[in-house]
């Protein structure tokens, strides 16, 4: 097998041209609104590149540099608060020359920098204290800079002309700096000060005090992204768009700018949360996953028109995902069905209408990405709407059903029924390319994904030998998506008493169902094939997809046992979790991004698939090497994947390079973990909580579970690890509901 070259343009690949110097960033993130800090708090110019301000896909600033008299101060401490409501660093002086031939000695000085990103604004508050014996006089200085680099080019995209740079602009108290792009649009971030610099130009803001023994100073500022509306008027100026318009400090305006920011976030917050069961349990390193988990779930949520909508990870993928957002709501619907009704909302208003070959859209189909940048509007990218995934649409189809059991709500269901319907006729109509019963993909786009399932970089479908096959391809998980979606919309149908379009779906499924069965299982592998290519050629690879055929239910009894005993042997299964593609294939690698490393969500849909076979020591399996691993990484937040080498005593899992953390589908796939050792199922239109077959993996002794709704009714639950069993007690039951455990 001849060796490749990565095409970058081909396959979107995000360029890791050098090592994270630090890979414990600080995130932060706010509707469109995201920031990248080092643990100084800083945005500097070094490793990966990705630090900085973004804002709708821009880059607002590319530098932002905290130095005491010149020099970078010693870090103490480096925390994001809890719920992520904000950043907070101490530093101290290191020895400054006071020049007289003494020094300020090291740690007289105390800085404590608190960051918050409110409303396309982050708010900074500094506070400097003297610990020392006798006075000090300090400088210290902010060094800005703003690139406004499209997301795409920071992830390593080039362009052949960028816009320009308009001249800065300076005030006693503000620093302007705007950007015109090739969109015909301005960009601009306002900084403002309090109390005002000494100085501002272009070679950075420098502020002056002078500190008595135990004197405190404070200072703040704010940094807003604004993007003139479309149609604006250009450099002249039209009318800047920014959530922060009507709440950004203003020429004039006093008062605590951070603590004002601090309270509507906060206030924003508990808003967000009031609908959401409480969890604990008797592990302290796992409530410390599952707050992190909630927390992440919290920031990545984004309002839109149409509800809530989990972007789907920071910072390369910041914005609405069909797939992810999909996946993540139902990780979360037994938790929270609210963020699936958001999902939900939003993709039904965006499915395709139209056959269009640059976007990958054809009628009824599902959206894959949306972006607002420069490079998506000038069509550098095809990304601004794109319907570039082969499963997002029935993935959709089964969200509609799972949603609709969950929560009995009629009226929602019949709203979406014609957008299910839509789907249902993309499956038939276009889905199957060459009408072999299957449905496949093949880009129509150029610029477009090469591969369209959720393992899309460039070799991530290749046959034995390692030959990368050729469309059009059936992935073997969508074919389990499509026949979990026809028993969804069966389901549907018959709650809307549409009882002839239910018994279709469902002669339907189980036609496919035999078929997949034929072309698909590998008997010597004890699996099912990753795909068939163009020619109906199996690829004969043992990979983490077939666990999603499992999750569907699609897999015949024997053959899901055998799957999960070949997904849970040592080639597959690292100690910390189920690699992508097992040890020993031909483009095995375990520092690959999908090619042998382990993915949590992935991860959460093969245990959900073991469950559903009554295999409830192998999805506790991996909730184990999961929470192991999660233990390891910092602020026990599971990023998007990690590398899949074998678990060496004593030692953490390897880190991959470019990771998303948090990724909303990363985040999700706790909970999903631990509905199917559970066997938790909510059905508001029964007023039942179900339990089957419940299990708990031996870290978790006992795990409480309050506030659960089930329909109008609202639940506190314990359950109790036991040798055999797991015991379940009502602890407080508010309306009926009843707490069902089969076994």
């Amino acid at each position: 097998m001849a060796e490749e070259v990565v095409r970058v343009r081909d396959s979107f690949y995000i360029l890791s041209t050098s090592a994270r110097l630090d890979d414990r960033t600080r995130v932060l993130k706010n509707d469109d609104t995201f920031a990248n800090f080092d643990r100084f708090g800083d945005i500097e110019r070094f490793g990966t590149g990705e630090l900085g301000l973004y804002y709708k896909d821009t880059r607002f600033l590319s530098r932002l540099v905290l130095r005491l008299m010149e020099e970078r101060p010693l870090l103490l401490s480096s925390t994001i608060l809890a719920d992520n409501a904000g950043l907070a660093v101490d530093l101290m002086n290191p020895d400054l020359p006071r020049g007289d031939d003494t020094v300020i000695p090291r740690g007289a000085v105390h800085l404590f920098r608190a960051k918050l990103l409110w409303r396309a604004t982050c708010y900074e508050r500094l506070t400097i204290h003297n610990y020392g014996n006798s006075a000090v006089n300090l400088g210290f200085s902010l060094v800005v800079d703003a690139d406004f680099a499209d997301i795409f080019e920071v992830r390593g995209a080039t362009r052949k002309q960028r816009g320009r740079l308009l001249p800065p602009q300076v005030t006693e108290d503000s620093l302007l700096l705007a950007y015109e792009g090739l969109d015909g649009r301005v960009r601009r971030t306002r900084l403002r000060f309090a109390p005002p610099p000494v100085k501002i130009d272009e070679s950075g803001i420098r502020f002056q005090l002078k500190l008595e023994p135990r004197g405190e100073a404070r200072f703040q500022w704010t940094i807003c992204c604004e993007l003139e509306e479309e149609g604006g008027t250009g450099a002249g100026g039209g009318p800047a768009h920014s959530p922060a318009a009507d709440t950004a400090p203003k020429e004039g305006r006093s008062g605590d700018w951070y603590r004002q920011a601090e309270k509507e976030a906060e206030a924003a917050r508990l808003d967000t949360a009031a609908g959401d069961p409480e969890l604990d349990s008797s592990n302290s390193q796992f409530n410390d996953l599952l707050a992190c988990t909630i927390a992440d779930l919290h920031m990545l949520r984004t309002e839109t028109e149409y509800g809530p909508y989990p972007y789907a990870g920071v910072p390369w993928y910041s914005t609405v995902f069909g797939r992810d957002g999909i996946i993540t709501a139902l990780e979360c619907l037994w938790y929270n069905p609210g963020l699936a009704r958001g999902v939900l909302s939003y993709l039904a208003a965006r499915q395709a209408d139209r056959d269009s070959p640059a976007q990958d859209a054809m009628p009824g189909k599902v959206l894959h990405e949306v972006r607002v940048g420069e490079m998506a509007a000038l069509g550098e990218v095809p990304f601004a709407l794109y319907y570039g995934s082969v499963d997002a649409t029935p993935l959709f189809v089964m969200l509609a059903g799972a949603y609709y059991l969950r929560t009995g709500d009629l009226s929602f269901a019949r709203s979406l029924w014609p957008h299910v319907e839509r789907a249902l006729q993309w499956i038939d109509r276009y889905g199957d390319l060459d009408g072999d019963g299957f449905v496949e993909y093949s880009r129509r786009s150029q610029q477009g994904l090469l591969h369209q399932g959720w393992k899309d970089s460039q070799y991530s479908v290749f046959h034995r030998d390692g030959t990368p096959a050729e469309p059009p391809i059936a992935l073997c998980e969508v074919q389990g998506y499509v026949y979990a979606a026809r028993r969804a919309a069966a389901a549907l149908a018959r709650g809307l008493e549409m009882e002839e379009a239910a018994r279709d779906q469902e002669r339907l499924a189980e036609e496919l169902r035999r078929r997949f069965e034929e072309a698909f299982w590998c008997e010597e592998l004890s699996t099912y094939a990753l795909a068939l290519d163009g020619k109906k050629q199996q690829c004969r690879v043992v990979t983490s997809n077939a666990g999603h055929c499992l999750y569907t239910g699609i897999a015949g009894e024997e053959r899901a046992r055998r799957v999960a005993a070949t997904l849970t042997a040592e080639e597959s299964f690292s100690g910390w979790g189920i690699r992508t593609v097992a040890a020993g294939a031909a483009r095995y690698n375990p520092m690959a991004y999908h090619n042998g490393s382990v993915w949590p969500h992935d991860n959460a849909l093969v245990a959900a698939g073991f469950a559903r076979y009554g295999l409830k020591e192998e999805a506790a399996k991996v909730l184990t090497g999961l929470f192991d691993a999660g233990v390891y990484f910092d602020q026990h937040r599971l990023p998007e994947l990690f590398c899949g080498f074998n678990r060496r005593a004593g030692a953490s899992p390897t880190l991959y390079p470019v990771s998303c953390a948090p990724q909303a589908w990363a985040s999700g796939s706790v909970l999903m973990l631990l509905q199917a050792c559970l066997g938790l199922e909510a059905r508001a239109a029964e007023n039942k909580l179900i339990f089957t077959n419940p299990y708990l993996p031996e870290f978790l002794k006992e795990l409480r579970i309050r506030r659960l709704r089930v329909g109008d009714a609202s639940l506190d639950l314990s359950l109790t690890r036991h040798e055999n069993d797991v015991g379940i007690n009502v602890l407080f039951r508010e309306g009926h509901a009843d707490v069902v455990a089969v076994k």
